[in-house]
C-alpha cells in the first residue's frame, strides 16, 4: 500500500468516521512518519483528500457577576493570580512565570516576557491589585533573603541561556518569580537547587474548585478569565486593535472572535418571542 491507500484512508476518516480535523491530521502524520522513517519510503506521495472540518468554538465568557462569584471563593496567591488573569488578560503560564521586575506599579503595566510564540508584550495592570502586589513583593523579598542565606541555593531559573550570559542574574532580587513556591527543590533538568514558581496545576485546581462552589453553569477555566477580559474591554468601547495588543495576538482576526461573542443572542437580535406578549 502507498499514497493512494493513505489518501483513501484519510478520506474515510473524514467522511465515514466523521473525526475531527486534529484526529485526521494526527493519523496522517503517524502514517507519513512510519512510511518515511521506519519503512524508508522517501518517495511516498499523498494526493489531495477531503479534510475534516474543524468546528468553530466561541470562547466561554463570564459575566461581571460571575467573575465576582468565582473570585470570592479564592484566597491568597490564587486570588491574586486570578485577578491578574482577568484584570490583565494573562494566560495561565504567563501569570505563573511573572518576575518581580515585570510589574510596574507606577505605570500600572505588566511585562509579559515569554508569551505564546515567545513574544513579549505590555498589558495593563489594575490599580485594584496594587495593595496586594505590594504585600506579595514583600513576601518575595523574604523568600529571596532566606535563599541568599541558605547553604545551598543555585538561584532562580533563567530561560534562553541568560544564566551563562549574566551569571549573577539568578541571584538578584528583581529576577525572582513574583509567585514563588514555598520550598526550594532540585531542578530535574539541571540538578540545581532552585525555588520554582507557583505550580500551574495547583492554580488550575483552585480555580476549578472556585467555579464549582460558585454554582456557575459554565465550563470555566483559568483561560476563561482571559476571554472575559477581552470581551469586557470591547463591551466598554475599547478599540479592537488595542485589545489585540493587550492579548498579544499577531493577527487581528484572532481577536475578532470576541466580537462574535458580543453579537450573540439579544445583543444583536431581538427575539420574535417578545412580540407574542402584545
Amino acid at each position: 500500500m502507498g499514497g493512494e491507500e493513505i489518501t483513501a484512508f484519510l478520506e474515510y476518516l473524514a467522511l465515514q468516521r466523521n473525526v475531527s480535523g486534529a484526529t485526521q491530521k494526527a493519523a496522517m502524520n503517524a502514517l507519513v512518519y512510519m512510511y518515511k522513517r521506519v519503512l524508508g519510503r522517501e518517495e511516498l506521495a499523498i494526493g489531495t483528500f477531503s479534510k475534516a472540518s474543524k468546528p468553530k468554538k466561541l470562547p466561554i465568557v463570564l459575566s461581571r457577576t460571575e467573575i465576582r462569584q468565582v473570585l470570592s471563593h479564592l484566597q491568597g496567591n490564587y486570588l491574586l493570580c486570578a485577578q491578574l488573569m482577568y484584570g490583565s488578560g494573562l494566560r495561565l503560564m504567563e501569570v505563573c512565570r511573572l518576575r518581580v521586575q515585570d510589574i510596574d506599579l507606577d505605570r500600572l503595566s505588566v511585562l509579559v516576557r515569554n508569551g505564546k510564540g515567545h513574544k513579549q508584550r505590555i498589558t495593563t495592570l489594575s490599580d485594584f491589585c496594587v495593595p496586594e502586589l505590594r504585600r506579595q513583593l514583600q513576601q518575595v523579598k523574604i523568600f529571596w533573603e532566606e535563599d541568599c542565606n541558605a547553604s545551598h541555593w543555585d538561584g532562580v531559573y533563567l530561560p534562553f541561556a541568560l544564566e551563562r550570559k549574566y551569571p549573577a542574574a539568578p541571584f538578584e532580587y528583581h529576577w525572582q518569580y513574583l509567585f514563588p513556591a514555598t520550598k526550594r527543590t532540585e531542578d530535574k533538568r539541571s540538578a540545581k537547587v532552585r525555588r520554582h514558581h507557583i505550580y500551574d496545576q495547583s492554580l488550575q485546581r483552585a480555580v476549578r474548585k472556585a467555579v464549582l462552589r460558585s454554582a456557575i453553569e459554565k465550563q470555566a477555566t483559568c483561560h476563561t478569565f482571559r476571554h472575559s477580559f477581552a470581551t469586557h474591554l470591547l463591551e466598554r468601547g475599547a478599540d479592537i486593535r488595542t485589545v489585540q495588543e493587550q492579548l498579544g495576538h499577531s493577527d487581528v482576526r484572532t481577536t475578532e472572535i470576541y466580537t462574535h461573542v458580543l453579537n450573540r443572542g439579544g445583543r444583536a437580535v431581538i427575539s420574535p418571542l417578545n412580540d407574542l406578549g402584545d
